[in-house]
């Protein structure tokens, strides 16, 4: 028992979702159509869990010859076998509103994975305000996937008002001296919040996928 299928073009591990609970992701950029086609229909037939394609661009997405799959244009995901929900609140909330793309990545491959997720937007610090106006709506997740570009305060802010696990994600958003996310990301990593964990810049994937390692967890002790 090798725990891969050898495609040749590919060793596909039909073996993770024994390890982790989840099958493999696929990752679409640089694999041809052809390719993801192969391997989505492997996973298929080597588990029960639910398959997905991340980073897929639309064009790409209508060649996959793999039947039952459903497209987030946005999130630029494709899943195949979504789980069922499982009793864990994701709240994925967000600085602005050009922070959407990555959020919603985070909060489509948090709901193919069985998390039950709720999304706060365009809450960041510029207007106070508005992140105090939905305190409770945080208190209530068992984690909290926050998207932020910018100078990424917004993760400091929210793992200062919760108990709960926060999840931050800088983004790329913002003018020259953002640097296409490392501001934000050298922020978050030294927030003076503690116990952050931080993914990296755009990867609203990333942060779902911390969360189902947390959830995982957490569940299966209930």
């Amino acid at each position: 028992m090798t725990g891969f299928a050898d495609l040749g073009y590919a060793r596909v591990d039909v073996d993770r979702e024994a390890r982790q609970g989840l099958p493999e992701v696929v990752y679409a950029p640089g694999k041809q159509p052809a390719e993801i086609t192969g391997i989505v229909t492997e996973l298929l037939a080597s588990g029960t869990g639910p398959v997905l394609v991340t980073r897929l661009d639309p064009g790409t997405a209508g060649q996959v010859e793999v039947p039952g799959g459903s497209y987030h244009e946005t999130a630029r995901l494709m899943v195949w076998r979504p789980a069922p929900p499982r009793p864990f609140r994701v709240c994925v909330a967000t600085a602005g509103t050009a922070d959407w793309p990555v959020a919603a990545e985070a909060e489509a491959v948090c709901g193919a994975i069985g998390l039950t997720t709720h999304v706060v937007r365009d809450v960041g610090v510029a207007g106070l305000h508005r992140l105090l106006a939905v305190r409770e709506e945080l208190a209530r997740a068992d984690a909290v996937i926050v998207v932020a570009g910018m100078e990424g305060a917004l993760a400091s802010a929210v793992g200062g008002l919760v108990a709960c696990p926060v999840v931050a994600v800088p983004t790329s958003t913002g003018y020259g001296a953002a640097l296409d996310g490392v501001t934000a990301l050298l922020a978050m990593l030294t927030s003076c919040a503690a116990g952050l964990t931080v993914v990296n810049i755009d990867s609203g994937f990333g942060a779902a996928m911390a969360a189902h390692r947390l959830a995982h967890t957490a569940v299966g002790r209930r």
